[in-house]
């Protein structure tokens, strides 16, 4: 997957699932504009681990869902 994909070319294409995104493209709040889809999974864990197995030097991690109710976000 070598082809720079929009995030909404990433939501439609990979929808609810966790995506590595590599090289992303951001803006000046540094939220994903676009980037190179390595890896992606329904499975976190597998795309962590992927993450892990590939070190790309710059990356984001996404979630194209809906988070589910009562689930808390740390950053």
């Amino acid at each position: 997957m070598d082809e720079v994909l929009t995030i909404a070319q990433i939501e439609v294409q990979f929808k609810s699932e966790w995506v590595l995104v590599e090289d992303p493209h951001t803006n000046e709040a540094l939220k994903v504009q676009s980037g190179r889809v390595r890896w992606h999974s329904k499975d976190r864990d597998e795309v962590y681990r992927k993450a892990i197995e590939l070190r790309p030097k710059r990356f984001a991690m996404l979630y194209t869902g809906r988070m589910p109710e009562n689930t808390a976000i740390v950053l």
